[in-house]
């Protein structure tokens, strides 16, 4: 079940708000419990069997966190030890069904050996619920939130269906008091609201037709058709624009959906294409995940506080494991690895510093290579696109497919641009309190809803991109 279907949007989600709204059982038990259930049901909807694998890894990560909360100062090595204990399972947990078949395939090309038998199923979200559990271990060991002593409240904070396949990734310790003590609102319920439809639109109105566009030109490549260079990059620019509009979207409504229901979810976006260095782009994008990595892997291993040498290594780790942490291919460890070595240019060069307005042309070139690499089904394929962005084997500069995938979608293309830069958040505070903003954004959002409902009739099938992550 996805956010943006029918099923959702029309069913699930409204009997979910009158049963959680009803006057007669109004306390925070009942409210937590039913919220657990259907968020399983909306979990087993589409992965009956891997509820089940999402339960086990939340009864264990609850087990190990009541040791490491319980152990005293004296037993720090004992804490230590479940904490390394409870890493390995969930760890291991998601080496085995993100990672292992691409392991095996790998070393049976290595080794001539048929390993193709081994073909394990991702489990949805599985990446986000891990490093929740993972966060809740981490914060417990370092003392920033105690030990829960319910485990329908540790499921709680890992099932939550706002957040629980796509996130943004919780911390535990954001959300640990919320659990038991939130504020339901009517000002909270309607910014929520407003704030899921404006994600909704986010996906279905842009990011599902920036797909099709993406999608048909990578599917040219791969079928042998010689790209122009202006389609080339029409098909990268698309992807670009899709992953963003895509993934903040899913973002948008969680975070709009949990304040619906009192939660209040950390941001995950603030309009990274703006950035004038990857290292910008890297504080503005994914925010909840660059945060995990920097305060439970870069800090841990010393951060910035050591030589070097010491911190060209923890900087490498921290973004090879940012690239695998998105999927088991080449593509991702590349992708993550790119970024490693523009944020170590930029830290010893400093050149966007100098260049002026360049410094955001540099960006988005970057970001946009970045994207080719991490679409593309393989190595091979990234190498061969990217060539032809940059007229290696294309036809010729512009062709009758740029005219097309231009002007078909002028106005799309138009929105995009424009709200992937903040001018939202300034007419909004450029027409605070006025009748304009007070009558015209409940209207303007109505309309989004209701083009979206048409969109996602009408439509086929697009499941979010972090699905697959």
């Amino acid at each position: 079940m996805v956010f943006s279907s029918t099923i959702f949007l029309f069913v699930f989600l409204p009997l979910v708000l009158v049963i959680y709204y009803q006057p007669w059982l109004r306390s925070r038990t009942f409210r937590n419990r039913f919220l657990l259930f259907m968020s399983l049901v909306f979990y087993a909807w589409g992965e009956p069997l891997f509820a089940f694998l999402m339960m086990l890894s939340v009864v264990v990560g609850w087990f190990v966190g009541l040791h490491v909360g319980e152990a005293d100062g004296r037993a720090k090595a004992l804490r230590r030890r479940w904490l390394v204990c409870g890493v390995t399972f969930h760890v291991g947990l998601l080496f085995v069904f993100k990672y292992l078949t691409f392991t095996a395939h790998e070393l049976g090309l290595l080794l001539h050996t048929d390993f193709s038998a081994i073909h394990i199923a991702l489990p949805i979200g599985i990446s986000f619920f891990t490093f929740q559990l993972l966060s809740y271990l981490f914060d417990i060991y370092y003392g920033k939130a105690q030990a829960q002593r319910s485990v329908l409240n540790v499921g709680l904070y890992i099932a939550f269906f706002p957040q629980l396949i796509a996130g943004p990734i919780v911390r535990y310790d954001d959300i640990e008091a919320q659990i038991e003590y939130r504020n339901e609102s009517l000002q909270n319920f309607a910014d929520g609201m407003m704030r899921f439809i404006y994600g909704l639109g986010k996906k279905v109105l842009i990011a599902d037709y920036m797909a099709v566009i993406a999608d048909d030109v990578f599917g040219l490549k791969g079928s042998g058709v010689p790209l122009s260079v202006a389609t080339a990059w029409i098909g990268a620019v698309a992807y670009t624009f899709q992953i963003y509009f895509d993934f903040s979207g899913y973002s948008d409504m969680a975070i709009g959906l949990g304040k619906m229901f009192g939660f209040r979810f950390p941001e995950n976006f603030n309009y990274p294409y703006i950035s004038r260095s990857a290292t910008e782009f890297w504080r503005r994008w994914h925010i909840s995940l660059g945060s995990w990595f920097r305060d439970y892997v870069y800090i841990p291993l010393g951060g910035n506080r050591v030589t070097r040498q010491r911190w060209i290594w923890n900087l490498f780790v921290v973004w090879a494991l940012t690239g695998i942490w998105h999927g088991a291919n080449w593509t991702f460890l590349c992708w993550g690895l790119l970024y490693f070595v523009l944020l170590l240019v930029e830290k010893f060069t400093r050149f966007h510093e100098k260049i002026g307005p360049l410094a955001h042309v540099y960006a988005m070139v970057a970001v946009t290579l970045g994207w080719t690499i991490f679409r593309s089904p393989d190595l091979r394929f990234a190498r061969q696109y990217i060539g032809m962005m940059f007229g290696h084997h294309s036809t010729e500069l512009f062709d009758f497919a740029a005219q097309y995938f231009l002007t078909q979608g002028a106005f799309v293309w138009a929105l995009a641009i424009v709200l992937s830069l903040p001018v939202v958040p300034y007419l909004q505070r450029r027409f605070a309190g006025q009748a304009l903003c007070r009558y015209g954004e409940p209207i303007v959002a109505t309309g989004i809803f209701l083009l979206s409902v048409i969109a996602t009739i009408s439509s086929s099938y697009h499941p979010f991109i972090y699905f697959n992550f």
